[in-house]
């Protein structure tokens, strides 16, 4: 309920200067990315999905992490923070 993930395929995108396969993974949480350990931990997870899924290596994705506020989230007629 806390985090959203984001994947859009066929965008055509360059990393580290080339235009081989890559990908960018974008994801947001209230709660759940707001420390560099806990993103070193889901960045983990994240890779082992990614590169097992996609066929690519870890050089060719960028995983972005944003640290949400309850009150920034619209759910239900209300905000995070009421629910």
């Amino acid at each position: 309920q806390r985090v959203n993930v984001t994947v859009r395929s066929g965008l055509p995108m360059v990393l580290s200067g080339s235009a081989e396969p890559c990908a960018q993974l974008a994801v947001s949480s209230i709660g759940v990315v707001g420390t560099a350990e806990q993103n070193q931990r889901h960045s983990a997870r994240f890779f082992d999905v990614l590169t097992a899924q996609l066929g690519l290596g870890p050089e060719r994705i960028v995983i972005r992490f944003y640290p949400l506020e309850p009150w920034q989230i619209g759910k239900n007629r209300t905000v995070m923070t009421f629910l």
